[in-house]
């Protein structure tokens, strides 16, 4: 890390505690996010992001048209979509999806039908979406989306993935560039994938990664401690530091779900608080001490005042709750 990324981290580290003596919330809501204006950002030259549109958004542009991964909340997807006009005259060809999340998935169906999919066939098994973009996820971000046979759905049919995958890795080579989508199974949720952008060096994290808060694992959709410290620890192994050049900005771009721009010590940092809290919690369960005990110890005290909160959707509480769930329960 050079001294001005030192000096960067340490004083991100002095407003958040600022914000915890003054008692400001240390993380912003999705309903905030989506009031705010929505926010472009070059992050390459042919990678954007676009921010405060619920989960962050990444665009790729290119002589095939646009890759974009996550598409925001429902209520600003016509927003979100004029924006993408203005970075480019082709059309969106794939939308690839994080995880099943309202604010990740939101716009599918309003930047899909907007979009021309890049297979010409209409077969019986409907290959190219009705001729709008495609959309890729992992196989649980599409049981997520639909539901069984004579259930209503939470999503329509042209919301949900019209291509999956169910292996490791799912592979696009497009606008000149390899697009790798990994699954990252039982993080934040059962459906999780990382998306690598080879030539911009760019990945984008989802909501496995996010400063403003302790992890959300969803241990109801399939969340644990365990996949989420595995999922940082493969993003870790994706990016690249700077170096050794060591006096110029440089490395792999991760874009967290939410919040600003991130490198590869932002995801040192929070692999290793979120280590240290899990080895803390599985301690105390090996000493016999119940829920409402390891609470009362307060593990996650160091970390408090930079991730924590007693209120809104994602507590400390909660996080404790996933931790000490996810280590306990049988498997």
């Amino acid at each position: 890390m050079t001294l001005q990324h030192w000096a960067a981290h340490q004083a991100r580290w002095l407003l958040a505690a600022i914000a915890g003596i003054t008692g400001l919330a240390p993380c912003v809501t999705a309903q905030q996010q989506i009031d705010a204006k929505i926010e472009v950002l070059q992050v390459r030259a042919n990678f954007y992001l676009i921010a405060r549109a619920g989960g962050n958004i990444g665009v790729q542009i290119g002589k095939n048209g646009a890759v974009v991964v996550d598409s925001g909340s429902a209520q600003v997807a016509e927003r979100v979509l004029a924006e993408i006009r203005k970075l480019t005259d082709g059309p969106i060809r794939f939308i690839i999806n994080t995880s099943a999340d309202a604010d990740h998935v939101g716009g599918n169906q309003t930047l899909s039908e907007a979009g021309v999919n890049l297979l010409q066939s209409n077969n019986q098994f409907n290959a190219n979406n009705n001729g709008h973009a495609a959309i890729l996820a992992h196989d649980n971000v599409m049981f997520r989306m639909s539901a069984p046979t004579g259930q209503p759905s939470p999503y329509p049919t042209a919301a949900q993935p019209s291509e999956t995958y169910s292996d490791n890795k799912h592979n696009l080579f497009l606008n000149g560039e390899g697009i790798e989508t990994f699954y990252e199974p039982a993080a934040h949720t059962d459906g999780d994938s990382i998306v690598l952008f080879r030539r911009s060096d760019v990945i984008m994290a989802g909501d496995i990664f996010d400063l403003r808060q302790f992890p959300v694992i969803d241990t109801e959709r399939g969340g644990s401690v365990q996949g989420e410290l595995a999922a940082l620890n493969q993003i870790l192994d994706l990016a690249i530091p700077e170096g050794p050049l060591v006096y110029q900005e440089g490395g792999t771009i991760v874009v967290p779900g939410h919040g600003r721009l991130c490198d590869q010590a932002d995801v040192l940092e929070y692999r290793d608080m979120v280590t240290i809290v899990r080895d803390v919690i599985q301690s105390f369960i090996k000493k016999g001490m119940s829920l409402d005990q390891i609470k009362a110890a307060d593990p996650t005290k160091p970390y408090r005042t930079r991730f924590g909160s007693d209120s809104g959707p994602w507590t400390t509480d909660k996080f404790v709750d996933a931790v000490y769930r996810s280590l306990t329960q049988k498997r």
